[in-house]
């Protein structure tokens, strides 16, 4: 009877620890914090889109400039008729300085083959050479930027895509006026100049795999003034039939450039010093639209890679706080 006491006692004491225990919230380990992968926005693919307008192609060699040097190097090139030749030539390798000093040691002459009782004034060869000699002969899979020149089916009056293949030879076809260049035959079709169907090639750059398209439009529009010379008129009379499919084309792209070059002569090679300069000009002014619609598709594009919020952490009660009425306790 003795012992009674400390039994009851050892019980007291182990009924208090039982307790203790059931009413004491539960230690968890805490997990290790798991890495969430960042994904990163791709880089905003610009391509250019090169108008056509014969010796005011100039201009594109001081657009391209001013924009590889504010970090808007395209990555992606088309070109129609004499945008399609300065467009082979930069996605071949070279840089805006590099062609420019090509632009000044050019002699007309080295393009320019006359040939009578064809089907035009300028059999077109010279220029396929040309072309061909200053991207090394590469076919255009080949070159280091995708570059496309546009021509027009002569046979359908469709438009022609010229991504493979001969360099020169699609260059000859997009830039060959009709009425002064001869039709360039490839495979059963013949093919004239570009700008009849898309002055601007918008599309092509798009079709390329660009996702943000600067054109650059040098087309000749009807001022009241009359062109000077055969192929000033021709020129014209090809930008008037192509204005209303170009206005729908150049409405597809983000940016458009227009530098003041309407007043240099089609075939005025000495203007090309006064053509570039005014291509630096126009671009420079169409800079802070560039720069900030770029940032714009930036910011869309890092906001839908961005992951979702994370869900706030919970903390479940403990039996005996469940049967008290005790709810989760959630952070954040």
């Amino acid at each position: 009877m003795k012992s009674l006491p400390r039994i009851r006692l050892t019980l007291s004491v182990a009924l208090l620890g039982l307790l203790a225990g059931c009413g004491g919230d539960p230690v968890r380990p805490t997990p290790p914090p798991v890495a969430t992968p960042v994904a990163q926005a791709k880089p905003v693919k610009i391509g250019i889109a090169l108008g056509g307008g014969a010796a005011k192609g100039f201009a594109h060699i001081g657009v391209i400039k001013m924009l590889e040097a504010n970090g808007f190097e395209p990555v992606v090139v088309s070109g129609t008729s004499a945008g399609s030749v300065v467009g082979a030539l930069y996605a071949s390798g070279m840089d805006a300085f590099q062609m420019q000093s090509k632009a000044v040691a050019l002699d007309e002459a080295s393009i320019r083959d006359m040939r009578l009782f064809s089907g035009g004034l300028v059999q077109g060869q010279k220029l396929q050479d040309y072309v061909n000699t200053q991207v090394e002969n590469r076919p255009a899979e080949k070159l280091q930027k995708p570059f496309a020149a546009v021509a027009t089916n002569l046979d359908t009056g469709e438009r022609a895509v010229f991504v493979r293949g001969n360099v020169g030879q699609a260059v000859r076809a997009s830039s060959s006026i009709p009425g002064v260049f001869e039709p360039v035959k490839i495979g059963k079709n013949s093919f004239v100049d570009g700008g009849v169907v898309s002055p601007v090639p918008v599309d092509a750059a798009r079709q390329l795999g660009a996702d943000f398209v600067i054109a650059v439009d040098i087309s000749s529009k009807a001022s009241g003034k009359s062109p000077t010379g055969m192929l000033g008129i021709v020129n014209q009379s090809i930008a008037i039939m192509g204005q209303r499919l170009g206005e729908q084309e150049l409405a597809r792209a983000d940016i458009i450039i227009r530098p003041k070059v309407l007043d240099i002569g089609a075939a005025d090679f000495s203007q090309r010093g006064y053509a570039i300069l005014e291509g630096e000009k126009a671009a420079m002014a169409a800079m802070p639209q560039i720069r900030a619609k770029v940032q714009q598709l930036q910011r869309a594009r890092a906001a839908a890679l961005a992951p979702p919020p994370p869900k706030p952490k919970c903390e479940e009660p403990s039996r005996v706080g469940r049967l008290m009425g005790r709810k989760e306790k959630c952070e954040g």
